[in-house]
């Protein structure tokens, strides 16, 4: 398979990331300390780099394309990476914000705070969802809990190969170890894609495979390249959280009422203690046009109301 690999490295990293913040803990009393150097940046010009989970690709190149075209003086230089990586950077001087699928607990602001020499701000934007694909010839497109599950831990039925997004410790992997699993080790049977893109280009060309991928990667019907790849898979409906026997697909209201059970945030973490673009972002983000980018793009935008209107949609 061209560019997938055994997720048992993962377990590795996994093991590594659990670890990470223990190590920034324990080099707290180092000499160096890692300062963030204002630039010929404020909230609406300059430059910066940014590291965001490569599950969310999408919509932050969206955000930001719609951001520069407001601020023509504003360059985001955006990095897309597992999730594990950009959580590093939060130890990078170049990097100025991160976008992850969690927020920062206590303890490690506390860190953060000693390392750094001032707290990072940081907050919820938007939920997000893991879709399940598989190959439009495949017959299987309902599935429980318990499914998912059995297919993680290799003890499944059926003669499905997972695939998921990322050959390192992604949001992904993390969301179905944390969970899902619960504790219980991936199986060696489950793969991984160097990139979302590729998990669906693999499902698309593999009968027998069934990927896990943000939704934001197919939930733009607006947006031409995901369209073409709804051509190449479809989307499976997932058993309803405390709804025995429905099944239902990630829709918006699915995700805003945790219907859907897979759903998980999606957050920012801003570097800067000054008023620097990464707060300008930040902000644009959390307002009233980059929380409608975020509905258009099919997540539950945190900052705005998202009303639901009772409709009755066929679900397969």
């Amino acid at each position: 398979m061209t560019d997938i690999y055994k997720l048992s490295r993962l377990l590795v990293h996994c093991v590594l990331y659990s670890a990470f913040w223990a190590c920034i803990a324990g080099c707290g009393s180092d000499e160096r300390k890692y300062k963030v150097i204002p630039g010929n940046d404020d909230l609406k010009s300059g430059t910066i780099h940014i590291s965001a989970d490569e599950s969310f690709k999408p919509i932050i190149d969206s955000q930001i394309k719609v951001f520069m075209s407001q601020y023509p003086d504003a360059t985001i230089i955006p990095h897309y990476k597992a999730e594990a990586d950009c959580l590093r950077d939060l130890l990078n001087d170049s990097i100025r914000m991160v976008i992850v699928t969690r927020g920062l607990s206590e303890e490690e602001v506390k860190t953060l705070k000693d390392t750094l020499g001032f707290a990072p701000s940081w907050g919820k934007m938007a939920s997000d969802a893991i879709s399940v694909i598989v190959n439009n010839k495949q017959k299987d497109s309902l599935f429980s809990m318990g499914d998912i599950r059995s297919l993680m831990n290799g003890t499944s039925g059926y003669k499905l190969k997972p695939v998921m997004d990322g050959n390192a410790a992604t949001s992904t992997v993390r969301f179905m170890l944390d969970s899902v699993l619960k504790g219980q080790p991936l199986s060696a049977e489950v793969s991984a894609a160097r990139t979302s893109e590729q998990v669906i280009n693999y499902v698309s060309n593999n009968e027998s495979a069934i990927g896990f991928i943000g939704v934001s990667w197919i939930g733009n019907p607006e947006d031409k390249d995901q369209l073409a790849f709804l051509t190449k898979i479809k989307v499976a409906s997932i058993e309803a959280r405390n709804e025995r026997d429905k099944y239902i697909k990630p829709y918006q209201a699915n995700i805003a009422t945790k219907r859907y059970p897979m759903v998980r945030g999606l957050y920012y973490i801003v570097k800067e203690n000054y008023s620097g673009l990464g707060r300008g972002f930040s902000n644009f983000l959390n307002g009233e046009k980059g929380q409608l980018i975020f509905r258009r793009a099919y997540l539950v935008p945190t900052k705005m109301d998202f009303s639901i209107r009772e409709a009755h949609i066929k679900e397969e």
